[in-house]
């Protein structure tokens, strides 16, 4: 896990993230589990930091031991293993029955079991001679030297079973999420859990490429070959695969909120782009109030609820320009081609609106009759709809162009006139 000062970086996303966790460590400390996920964020994020060459230098000079941050770091790796394994043996136990006792069992065994690694990794360290500092190539320049061999592999190995185990889990949990959801409408929640499971996979692979390079370059060196810039290669695997862990939980926590409150209004007010620069008011001179626009710093719900008032006052406006026959061929085209009755009602108040918005440029408002008609329909319409804007601004595409008034029907819109988009 040793290298270049990079390591700061993947370091700083897994604060983020610890950050992140922070509050649900304190409502919820008592939990296995939560005191686990919130150890396999800080326990690599220290790791980091010990793993960038100017820690490295300064933690070697402070405490006078050369090459000690290397012993540091390869005991974080190890508690981290053992948090991995942890933390599996609680997921495991959530989706068993015969879950307590054993899990509780299981879970001494492994934090036992990491005591043992780290104490065998002080006493090979300590049996070890390592008088020259070596801030990126440690694993290789030491791999001849006896105990500093042994040290390298026990900690490497550790560290693979602990990436098999994280990906195989978060695998099996992704499949099951999958199962459960096929059968309904998925959530945020369980988007945004599904993308984090998925997330953290890929990070374990990367753990895995890392701990198997780093074992191939040690074996190279035994076999009298010289491989080291393999183990130097590994540097961005491992630098990825921190950011990615600290991506992976922090996509559950902030995913659903993200979509909800940011992703989603922004896709809305681009869907109705096309009907607000349609029905908006041309002119600011209008005796009745003016809409302001919002703030550069609004956010997208402002935004939105903005964009979504003014749509409505303009299309209240409209409403004197309207013909409601015009709607009720486009509706009845929209039918006749197929359409559901949801998405033919948006057609044809589309096509309503859009003949509006000409009438309106040359100031030929329809009589009150279909103005009052076309005024219910919307509004029943409204009622019966949800999401009718979004689906409005979708249709106008579809939306018949207006013509010039002509015999064929009011406001010379005739059924020929409705129908030319669908054939």
């Amino acid at each position: 896990m040793q290298g270049g000062p990079n390591y700061y970086v993947p370091a700083a996303i897994l604060a983020v993230a610890l950050v992140a966790k922070l509050p649900a460590l304190v409502r919820g400390w008592r939990s296995p589990m939560v005191r686990s996920v919130n150890l396999l964020l800080f326990l690599p994020c220290v790791g980091f930091v010990l793993s960038s060459a100017p820690t490295i230098s300064f933690v070697n000079r402070l405490s006078g031991i050369s090459n000690l941050s290397a012993l540091l770091v390869y005991g974080l790796l190890t508690a981290y293993a053992c948090a991995c394994l942890v933390l599996t043996e609680h997921w495991r136990g959530d989706t068993r029955a015969d879950a307590g006792a054993g899990t509780r069992r299981r879970v001494r065994g492994w934090i036992l079991g990491c005591c043992l690694v780290i104490a065998a990794l002080v006493v090979l360290f300590s049996l070890g001679e390592a008088p020259v500092e070596r801030t990126v190539d440690f694993d290789t320049y030491y791999a001849t030297t006896p105990f500093i061999r042994e040290m390298l592999v026990l900690y490497l190995v550790a560290y693979l079973v602990a990436a098999c185990a994280t990906a195989a889990v978060c695998w099996d949990w992704t499949v099951d999420l999958t199962r459960k959801t096929a059968g309904r409408e998925r959530t945020t929640v369980d988007a945004s859990m599904r993308v984090g499971l998925l997330v953290l996979v890929v990070a374990s692979v990367a753990n895995i490429i890392f701990g198997s390079f780093k074992l191939m370059a040690i074996a190279a060196r035994w076999a009298g070959h010289d491989w080291d810039a393999l183990n130097e290669s590994v540097g961005p695997f491992i630098a990825l695969s921190g950011m990615m862990v600290g991506c992976g939980f922090l996509v559950p926590v902030f995913g659903p909120w993200l979509i909800e409150r940011v992703w989603q209004p922004l896709l809305t007010v681009i869907a109705l782009r096309p009907l607000w620069r349609m029905v908006r008011r041309r002119s600011t001179a209008s005796p009745q109030r003016v809409l302001l626009g919002t703030p550069w710093y609004s956010g997208p719900e402002h935004l939105l609820v903005h964009r979504v008032t003014a749509i409505h006052d303009w299309m209240l406006e409209m409403v004197a320009y309207c013909t409601d026959e015009v709607r009720r061929l486009a509706h009845a085209d929209a039918r006749e081609a197929g359409l559901a009755e949801p998405e033919a009602v948006a057609v044809g108040l589309a096509a309503m609106f859009k003949a509006a918005a000409y009438d309106r440029a040359r100031n030929a408002p329809a009589d009150e009759e279909q103005s009052g008609l076309a005024a219910a329909a919307l509004r029943s319409a409204e009622a019966r709809y949800r999401g009718l804007l979004v689906s409005i601004s979708r249709a106008l595409p579809k939306a018949p162009a207006p013509h010039p008034p002509g015999p064929t029907g009011p406001g010379g819109w005739g059924r020929r006139a409705t129908c030319w988009w669908w054939r």
